[in-house]
């Protein structure tokens, strides 16, 4: 595989030493390599440990006349079954609206609805268990698609609606008209590590909860709730997860609640591990999307107007689809100024899992929109999509003009705008417009091949768009012997945050990486944190983590001033030594020589995201911090005879301002850019007309595999500190690296496009399975002849 990589250093911080901005390696590569890394599942079992499995609903909507759990309970292994009744507590894990019950109780909402809870002596035999239930269900029609919730008027939420302009009018004096439709599917998260926790009772009513989540706040909070507990009663703790992709944001709560009332109930250790295809049944994806659009431009393709109409599959409750549509609405611009807006949101209630969070959060649903109805103004006006696209971009962040083009359709100015100059250089770098060429040629004598080329931008907002997420805590300890432990909100799950955060901390401390460690995700050390997720985790606890080394620091200077006779101010922290002129004590020394001098070697530290700040009323505001920029080149072969396609090279360019780790982030890129694509080629969800889902396990839902990849994939960090006052001016990685296959998406489109000479705008679905393909191609060959 071919891969360039840029990876350049952060500025030289005052002191001359760095430890950020280095490619080390992720702090637990090496225990993942030889199977030593712990995950819960991998945690020793107490003695007397039990396991649990849930009893699922077999119909999409019903109410549950009578159930019979007597062939459950006399099954061989089991201890205990529990129901809704026997919840000591409220039964609910809604994670903002209490909507979501633990246990259905007396009406289900989807195939595969958690009704009861088996305990047994080992997980097969709990597992086998639940499957004996009698249940007599009286059945009630099922929605199953958001555009059916939306004829019907099924909501989970009210609708929600951003306007900027008058976006009818620009619309009916627009030049050119489009209108459309498009459905995008949702996508499993997918993580190796399913769902699972593990809990064990202590003295009193105390609980320790070992969970796999990406929020061990509010998994206590929830299960404080179930139980009638006080928070401080409970206590979560995630060392590492297998992967998260927000799967296990919100959505580890129901399993962390049953293994908690079980345990609490029998006085035993309790855990619940989720089989993959329970998993597949019981978890929410990423939302499903269906839009109508009306866009107005002019003869350049310049948007005028932009209409939309975003429909979401939230399913039975709202979990996370409010912030999920709210990113959506205001992603819908992507890297473009659009100055007469409509734009809508409904939260679609259906009869299927719940949906909830998923990298990117709606971000990448939004932008899509948008991205599809250029793509078709280009083909309309006999363009190369590029040009479109750059007549659209957002103006220059300085602009300062009457009619500037740089704020954001819900009020925020776009600042360190780049993405003409990174648009630039990957241009030239990929050879877009000479490939360009040579394709064409390809596509004029290849009647069953045709090749597909597409560049497309990304414009990210990172930070929380609930403004008070947008904080986090941390703790430092500094040892007798040197050795620095740290721990922080934030949890690990494999994207490099532990590694990103002792590095941190070992710059400001001036001492080698291998002297830092980071310590489990621990609700007793920093209470009340956020959720690692919205591309976050480094910002937020890499600078509260900073905030605690630097107060250390600052103790241990005034002990090393001291002893050297200078100032503090000259000291200098590096290489595991504080240095003034010819001076130097080493770093160790002049710990203990502090701790003897009864100097507080720990320190707390935090962060507030500064000028965040929303009106979900108006939708407008400040809601993002900074924005990441990005863009693709994707080039594509597809056969119109099979619906096949194959990626033939990729060129990703991204802004990752001064990288903290660029081996980290180049992963982090090149990551999202692969499960994107798997989500817009693959990964289909299809549900029967019973509401079951039948794409359910490996067997059936196709993830991407090593011969997805590419064979000629290059990946390149763009040169570019950030603007905003982020911890050593890096940016997130962790989402917008999603966006960038849409260059994939429309490179199908483009090849597609090719069977009718390019005159047709082919109607093509995401995700482009084969048959998508197929059903596009058949399309724009039937449009041809109609025109013939």
């Amino acid at each position: 595989m071919k891969q360039q990589s840029l990876m350049q250093a952060p500025a030289a911080p005052v002191d001359g030493w760095v430890q950020v901005g280095k490619p080390h390696p992720h702090e637990s590569a090496m225990l993942h390599v030889t199977g030593e890394a712990t995950y819960t599942d991998d945690i020793a079992e107490l003695h007397g440990t039990l396991h649990a499995a849930l009893g699922l609903s077999q119909k999409a909507h019903a109410r549950i006349r009578a159930i019979d759990l007597s062939k459950v309970s006399a099954a061989p292994g089991v201890v205990a079954v529990y129901t809704a009744r026997d919840i000591p507590g409220e039964n609910q894990c809604g994670a903002i609206l209490h909507d979501e019950a633990v246990l259905a109780d007396g009406l289900v909402e989807y195939v595969g609805q958690p009704i009861f809870i088996v305990v047994a002596d080992s997980h097969d035999h709990a597992r086998r268990a639940a499957r004996l239930a009698l249940v007599d269900y009286e059945e009630l029609p099922a929605i199953l698609t958001p555009r059916a919730a939306h004829a019907a008027q099924s909501y989970v939420l009210p609708p929600m609606q951003l306007a900027r302009g008058d976006a009818a009018t620009a619309f009916a004096q627009a030049p050119h008209k489009l209108r459309g439709q498009l459905d995008v599917g949702g996508q499993e998260q997918f993580y190796l590590e399913g769902q699972i926790s593990y809990a064990i009772p202590k003295e009193g009513r105390a609980l320790h909860v070992y969970c796999s989540t990406q929020h061990p706040s509010e998994m206590q909070h929830h299960i404080a709730q179930v139980l009638q507990l006080a928070s401080h009663d409970v206590l979560v703790e995630c060392r590492r997860m297998g992967g998260g992709f927000g799967g296990k944001e919100s959505q580890s709560a129901l399993w962390a609640c049953a293994a908690a009332v079980a345990s609490t109930l029998l006085r035993r250790p309790v855990k619940l591990r989720a089989d993959r295809d329970d998993d597949m049944m019981v978890t929410g994806k990423r939302h499903c999307f269906a839009y109508d659009y009306e866009i107005g431009y002019d003869d350049e393709g310049r948007i005028l107007a932009a209409k939309v109409v975003m429909m979401l599959r939230a399913g039975f409750s709202a979990d996370l689809s409010g912030p999920v549509a709210t990113r959506a609405v205001c992603h819908f611009d992507n890297a473009y100024y659009l100055s007469d807006v409509d734009i809508r949101a409904l939260c679609g209630k259906t009869n299927t899992q719940s949906n909830t969070a998923f990298r990117g959060f709606g971000g990448p649903q939004g932008a899509l929109a948008i991205e599809y109805a250029i793509d078709d103004i280009a083909r309309t006006l006999g363009r190369d999509a590029l040009a479109v696209r750059r007549v659209n971009f957002y103006d220059a962040s300085d602009a300062t003009a009457p009619q500037a083009r740089n704020v954001t359709h819900y009020g925020q100015k776009v600042g360190d705008n780049v993405i003409h100059a990174l648009v630039d250089q990957l241009e030239e770098s990929s050879d877009y417009q000479r490939r360009r060429v040579e394709i064409a040629a390809f596509n004029a004598t290849s009647e069953v091949l045709k090749k597909g080329l597409a560049l497309t931008p990304v414009k990210f907002g990172i930070s929380f768009n609930v403004p008070h997420l947008n904080q986090a805590g941390a703790l430092v300890h500094v040892y007798t012997d040197g050795s620095v432990l740290v721990n922080h909100g934030g949890t690990e799950m494999g994207q490099g945050l532990n590694t990103k955060v002792a590095q941190v901390v070992a710059h400001a401390l001036g001492i080698p990486l291998q002297q830092v460690r980071c310590s489990a995700t621990d609700t007793s050390k920093v209470a009340n944190t956020s959720a690692t997720a919205a591309s976050t985790g480094s910002d937020l606890n890499g600078r509260a983590a900073e905030d605690a080394a630097l107060q250390i620091r600052a103790r241990l200077a005034q002990v090393a001033a001291a002893r050297l006779g200078v100032a503090p101010e000259q000291l200098r922290f590096a290489d595991g030594r504080v240095t003034a002129g010819e001076q130097s004590i080493g770093f160790s020394e002049l710990v203990m020589q502090a701790y003897l001098a009864r100097v507080q070697l720990w320190s707390d530290g935090f962060y507030a995201t500064p000028t965040v700040h929303w009106d979900s009323k108006t939708m407008t505001g400040h809601p993002f911090f900074y924005f990441a920029y990005g863009a693709a080149v994707s080039e594509v072969v597809i056969d119109t005879l099979t619906g096949e396609f194959k990626l033939l090279r990729a060129d990703l360019l991204y802004d990752a301002g001064r990288s903290l780790n660029p081996a980290i982030d180049i992963g982090q890129v090149e990551g999202g850019f692969i499960q994107g694509m798997g989500w817009l080629t693959t990964e289909e969800l299809w549900w029967n007309r019973d509401g079951k889902l039948m794409t359910h396990a490996p067997s059936t839902y196709k993830i991407p595999a090593i011969s997805d990849c590419p064979a000629d994939l290059r990946t390149t960090l763009f040169d570019n500190a950030n603007v905003a006052d982020t911890i050593h001016r890096s940016k997130a990685t962790g989402e917008p690296p999603l966006l960038l296959p849409f260059s994939v998406l429309f490179a199908i489109r483009d090849a597609i496009s090719a069977v009718g000479e390019h005159r047709i705008n082919p109607p093509l679905r995401a995700p482009a399975t084969s048959e998508a393909i197929l059903d596009a191609v058949d399309a724009v060959r039937a449009a041809m002849e109609q025109a013939s």
